[in-house]
């Protein structure tokens, strides 16, 4: 006779694909989001998990990724050399099915629902609407400028990039002062941490990310040294609930403008200009090339070297994962998938309309 268990075999994937609809449902509600989860449930999480994590001087996160993937790769030749019946390898793939939804039910509980909030333009009353080419011409004048003055910075100190444990501990208290002014950016005991694997990143074409299962930051470091302040701005915003990529790039920026620190500010404005000037580029090519020929000399160094570094690593492997990426985003509210990073863009236009100054 079948036992129950194998008769219920349906019970338990069912119950949690009810789960995921039911919280996407809820996420249909970004104000309750906004009001409750990302402002009193979300907060004390990631706190505690940056408590429990932050003390370990490697990332946990890369360990468990990397010991998942091992025990998938494991579990799969295992079962293939014992030739499987059919029933079999439906029985496993239901298993298989059920410990990944398990985990995408604890990755919405735990931060995905951070994707579907108001975010920081309810937080600041900006809102990033469609621009006049105008308006972008404007705001990468801006930059510009921003940028090459922070450059000729960098060369007047004569400035040579600390270690990165220390570029961690800097953006670690650069987001503890920028509360001062934005109480909302609460961000207490740090888990930033280098990726193990930063040059597999490279190949996969990743600068950091976020691991909503234990609540580390990881930052690619292999790289050039310039981006790395900004990405570490860019991935502590995801930390306290800023699920956007443009939205954390944002985040990033308010907490460097605010600390006005030399390496943070170049990182953070050689990024925003390559963004908007390559959106230029598309509406204007005339001006957008008149931009990079009033680049200063540093600048135009690093742009090299960054070219250098991207084709070095280029692979038949990268456009397939950034495709999977792109998708991933835009069933997470993000319609833009992986261009979702060059919104950015809007957020910067309205706040220099907003307040007439990057």
């Amino acid at each position: 006779m079948q036992s129950n268990k194998n008769k219920k075999w349906w019970l338990t994937p069912l119950l949690l694909i009810l789960a995921i609809v039911a919280l996407h449902l809820v996420s249909l509600q970004g104000y309750w989001i906004e009001k409750v989860y990302s402002t009193h449930i979300f907060p004390p999480v990631a706190f505690l998990l940056r408590l429990l994590t932050g003390w370990l001087p490697f990332s946990l996160g890369d360990v468990l990724y990397g010991l998942a993937f091992i025990w998938i790769l494991y579990k799969t030749v295992r079962f293939f050399r014992h030739k499987p019946t059919w029933r079999k390898f439906l029985f496993a793939l239901r298993n298989l099915a059920v410990k990944f939804l398990w985990v995408y039910v604890f990755f919405l509980l735990m931060w995905g629902l951070n994707y579907y909030r108001y975010g920081i333009g309810y937080q600041l009353n900006i809102i990033p609407e469609s621009y006049s080419t105008e308006d972008l011409k404007n705001t990468t004048a801006q930059l510009l400028v921003n940028l090459n003055n922070s450059a000729r910075k960098l060369n007047s100190l004569h400035y040579t990039y600390p270690s990165d444990k220390i570029i961690f501990q800097q953006a670690t208290d650069m987001y503890n002062n920028a509360e001062n002014k934005y109480t909302f950016l609460n961000y207490k005991h740090a888990a930033v941490k280098k990726m193990f694997v930063g040059t597999i990143g490279n190949y996969c074409g990743f600068l950091g990310y976020y691991n909503p299962f234990t609540g580390e930051a990881q930052v690619n470091t292999v790289v050039p040294s310039f981006v790395i302040p900004f990405t570490t701005c860019h991935e502590m915003a995801h930390q306290i609930g800023y699920a956007s990529e443009s939205e954390a790039s944002f985040v990033g920026y308010l907490v460097t403008k605010y600390n006005n620190v030399p390496v943070f500010n170049y990182s953070a404005y050689f990024d925003l200009f390559t963004y908007a000037n390559a959106e230029l580029y598309h509406r204007d090519s005339v001006a957008a090339k008149q931009n990079v020929k009033l680049l200063d000399t540093l600048v135009k160094k690093d742009y090299a070297a960054y070219r250098k570094y991207l084709n070095a690593y280029r692979n038949p492997i990268e456009p397939l994962l950034t495709k999977l990426y792109g998708s991933y985003l835009k069933a997470h509210n993000q319609p833009q998938g992986i261009e979702s990073y060059d919104e950015v863009v809007a957020w910067i236009v309205a706040y220099h309309k907003k307040y007439g100054t990057l």
